[in-house]
């Protein structure tokens, strides 16, 4: 039951906004099998009373609230289809104040199609509109460019409870974002690099030990000398944890980084492309390149294979994210695999958590290396 809504004429084509009916848990069929009168509905109460706990505990139950034990939710649930039982949204949203919504926000980021989302997100889109499904939530998708007003637009229109944002560009541009959706109130959480001045609600992958899990997984295959392509800086706070990973698992082997090696690359098949002909251009031997991202590995990959290099022969190589052309790539690419069907499950609790005034800490997810033939033969 998907309706598609557009607001307003959007100066970019990427940039519009659809709603998603996340269909109710419950299979709760629409006739009274129980013959029970049309204006005898039953309620959260009676659920309760049956159940013998309290009705806050069966409205908790019933959104998908992890609080509530499994076996006392699924007796729940399983009173609610006896009783055929239906939760009203608009009932429960006056009462609460609030519009049973999520908003998701995803950041333009440049891509070779246009579609200016970058494809590791289009993989955590599915787990969190299924779990927003399992709670009995709406989720709202709305692509964003960093520079326009979207820190305040959901928050004055109330079309939202809280705002997911995924992806960023530059750092030093989304952290003033952050500061004034805190200084606001507003409810929300991102994906992204997390750390002690962590602003907000923060999910995100240990980058730092994914880095270190690819520099030693290429000092076990005998490379000494590895380059690194990626923005490690300030402003983009996940490549630079990456980086740090790999020059830490160098470190522990007792060697150093050649900080020629490391040249800046954005998220794109073109820039790991421009960036490695660069690299080669230096004169400098490397057998191995970690790269930031499998979009800036798979451009390096192409970049190599003109410039006459077998890989892994020559250069073993290893991306990050695991989007779906890294395993078709020639060679398949070697990658740390982010945990994309948990991180929108922890996106979407923690979220409602803060809706709810419970808060969380921080949540860093590890990845996991998954090996193909850019790095084994």
């Amino acid at each position: 039951m998907h309706q598609r809504r557009f607001a307003g004429k959007p100066e970019n084509p990427a940039q519009y906004t659809f709603r998603l009916h996340a269909e109710h848990m419950l299979d709760i069929p629409r006739e009274h099998d129980m013959g029970r009168k049309a204006s005898a509905k039953p309620t959260s109460f009676d659920i309760a009373y049956l159940a013998g706990v309290s009705q806050p505990t069966v409205s908790r139950a019933l959104r998908g609230d992890k609080s509530v034990s499994a076996s006392t939710r699924a007796k729940i649930e399983q009173i609610a289809r006896e009783l055929n039982y239906t939760v009203d949204k608009n009932a429960s949203s006056l009462r609460s104040q609030r519009s049973n919504t999520l908003a998701l926000l995803l950041f333009e980021d440049p891509t070779p199609d246009e579609s200016m989302i970058n494809p590791f997100f289009l993989a955590m889109l599915g787990s969190i509109t299924r779990h927003c499904a399992a709670c009995g939530l709406d989720l709202l998708i709305s692509f964003q460019r960093m520079e326009d007003d979207w820190h305040v637009r959901y928050q004055d229109s109330h079309r939202a409870d809280g705002l997911i944002l995924l992806g960023y560009g530059d750092y030093s541009v989304y952290e003033s974002r952050l500061e004034q959706l805190v200084r606001q109130g507003t409810h929300f959480v991102r994906w992204g690099s997390v750390g002690e001045d962590n602003i907000g609600a923060t999910v995100g992958s240990d980058n730092f030990g994914a880095g270190r899990m690819a520099g030693e997984h290429l000092l076990s295959l005998g490379r000494t000398k590895i380059g690194f392509l990626g923005q490690a800086d300030e402003h983009y706070p996940e490549f630079a944890d990456r980086y740090r990973g790999l020059r830490d698992a160098l470190k522990q082997a007792g060697m150093a980084f050649d900080d020629r090696l490391q040249l800046d690359a954005l998220t794109t098949e073109e820039e790991g492309y421009r960036t490695a002909k660069l690299l080669l251009a230096r004169g400098i031997a490397f057998d191995g390149l970690f790269a930031g991202s499998d979009l800036i590995a798979i451009g390096a990959l192409r970049a190599l294979a003109e410039a006459g290099f077998i890989v892994p022969d020559d250069v073993a190589v290893v991306g990050f994210d695991d989007i779906s052309t890294a395993s078709v790539t020639t060679p398949p690419l070697t990658t740390l695999m982010q945990d994309t069907k948990n991180a929108g499950a922890l996106l979407v609790d923690t979220l409602i958590a803060q809706i709810e005034n419970t808060p969380r800490p921080p949540w860093t997810l590890p990845a996991q290396l998954i090996v193909r033939a850019s790095t084994s033969a």
